[in-house]
């Protein structure tokens, strides 16, 4: 993958002095930690940025802040599956909160194939999500008494939209703007929208994930 204004060890020097300076108690070491989970971060990067049909391939900028988002995510995640410090994985973690308003701890399970578009004040509960995800702005995915959403394959939450509870979410659900599922189910490949507090299903007139996604 081409690193567009970085080296691969410039990128690695750039979110050390990044999260060094956030969190400067000089504690672990910070670009030891990144650089062993630099690559592998990358590559779920590259597979994911692929995927997404209005980003060049194989391609990252760091200052492209949706794909920074995605990066931020999947170098937490990466430091932690494979055993790092936990301390490093939360400041990633915790920097990608900071910078791009995106709360989603390190042990969770992001797909392969992701979008997030306008990442501001996005707050995903700790599950594994599904392949063909989509997120914008001001969405929410939690729990409701104990309970946590499952969700198929080809989600879209447009802004403002929630998941929360105990929802069964099929393939290609698509939530529309400011609507909110609470402990409901939806059919698979719908338009969901709300009207009187209650979820109201249509079907879509054409592929929307096709528009998102090289499917």
């Amino acid at each position: 993958m081409e690193l567009v204004g970085l080296t691969r060890d410039g990128l690695a020097d750039y979110l050390a002095r990044q999260i060094d300076h956030h969190f400067p108690d000089r504690e672990g070491d910070t670009r030891g930690g990144i650089a062993r989970a630099l690559d592998e971060a990358l590559a779920r990067l590259n597979r994911c940025i692929n995927a997404v049909r209005m980003w060049p391939e194989n391609r990252f900028h760091h200052l492209h802040s949706e794909q920074n988002t995605i990066f931020l995510a999947y170098l937490a995640n990466t430091i932690w599956r494979n055993g790092g410090d936990a301390n490093l994985a939360t400041k990633v973690f915790y920097l990608n909160k900071s910078l791009n308003g995106f709360h989603c701890f390190y042990d969770t399970e992001l797909p392969e194939r992701f979008l997030v578009g306008h990442s501001v004040g996005i707050v995903l509960v700790r599950l594994k999500y599904p392949e063909y995800f989509a997120i914008y702005q001001g969405c929410t995915v939690g729990k409701s008494h104990g309970k946590t959403p499952v969700l198929e394959d080809g989600l879209v939450m447009y802004p403002g939209s929630a998941i929360i509870g105990d929802c069964k979410v099929k393939a290609r659900s698509y939530i529309a703007q400011g609507c909110s599922l609470v402990d409901a189910d939806t059919p698979g490949d719908c338009l969901v929208f709300n009207e009187n507090r209650r979820p109201v299903f249509r079907k879509p007139k054409h592929d929307i994930l096709a528009d998102l996604f090289r499917l």
